[in-house]
């Protein structure tokens, strides 16, 4: 019965995914905002949410201010939903050829230089503008990233994602059990990549801070790159005015002394994206319930947690 009720949305999807296979990059940009402050002005989705996340990060700034940015937001979210659409182009090659048209990669000599210990790179990214054009473009630009991700639901609506994205050239592993990819990626000196910016709970999240809170979050790079000796690098996206989705290496974490302790580590890629987030609040993902189980002012989270050790 289940699988009778989805053909519906599996025919939507496919009709939209084509539709916007023929809409310029502009048109996208044009109604995409317009998009956004429709379902805005509609109540909003997870709008509760979004206060809340800007109360606590912008505790400083007046109503109209964080509701300014709201409405930046939600534009945001517009021309998201169009490029998400993308995925479902019943068009063989589509998503490859659309990732090459609408992104640009900057600061490959980065990766180069870390990728030439010969111990792997893994990349910390974040929910910053259209992310997935992260992996894409590294993929187009012949990296072979392994993107750690989860197991969507329904099965078709994972088949369709995972074949886009490994059309451009992007390879998975799926946690739980993530772990053995990874290290047989870092171990023939690929690369891995990790979202860094979102809720994750004790034992694999540690409590470090984040827009002046504690709060738990993801903190098995640390380890990871201690056993496999790989380099870890920042990478992020955001999208600029004309729709061109600049995705930016950054130079190589030097962690020093602090890649044995996973908590300061942490601390170090959670201020990282804290700066990417300030730079470009509007298009980061404020309906994400990032600062999940904290009270005002503290993490509930016990600060002598430990990060579960990672084995294959």
């Amino acid at each position: 019965m289940l699988k009778l009720f989805s053909w519906p949305l599996r025919l939507t999807l496919a009709g939209a995914g084509l539709a916007v296979s023929f809409l310029p990059r502009s048109a996208e940009m044009f109604w995409g905002p317009k998009l956004g402050r429709l379902v805005l002005a509609c109540g909003g989705f997870k709008l509760k949410t979004v206060r809340e996340n800007l109360s606590r990060c912008f505790p400083d700034w007046t109503p109209t201010e964080r509701e300014r940015l709201i409405r930046l937001n939600f534009e945001h979210y517009g021309i998201l939903f169009f490029e998400f659409l993308h995925f479902f182009s019943p068009l063989p090659g589509h998503y490859r050829a659309y990732a090459g048209r609408i992104s640009v990669l900057e600061g490959s000599e980065h990766w180069k230089k870390a990728n030439a210990r010969g111990k792997g790179v893994i990349f910390v990214s974040s929910h910053l503008g259209f992310w997935e054009m992260s992996a894409a473009a590294a993929g187009l630009a012949g990296m072979a990233p392994t993107v750690v991700t989860t197991y969507l639901k329904p099965k078709w609506l994972h088949d369709k994602i995972v074949a886009a994205r490994q059309s451009a050239g992007v390879l998975h592993a799926f946690h739980p059990g993530s772990v053995p990819a990874v290290m047989k990626a870092l171990r023939r000196g690929g690369c891995a990549a990790f979202m860094n910016d979102q809720y994750s709970r004790p034992p694999m999240g540690l409590p470090v801070p984040f827009f002046g809170v504690k709060v738990d979050t993801l903190a098995a790079v640390a380890p990871l790159a201690l056993r496999s000796g790989a380099a870890v690098v920042p990478v992020t996206v955001h999208r600029d005015a004309a729709g061109l989705c600049h995705v930016v290496i950054e130079p190589e974490i030097e962690f020093g002394d602090a890649l044995r302790d996973a908590t300061k580590a942490t601390t170090i890629i959670a201020a990282i994206v804290e700066r990417w987030v300030r730079a470009r609040p509007e298009q980061w993902l404020w309906i994400h319930r990032r600062f999940k189980n904290v009270q005002e002012g503290q993490s509930l989270t016990s600060p002598n947690c430990e990060v579960a050790d990672v084995k294959d």
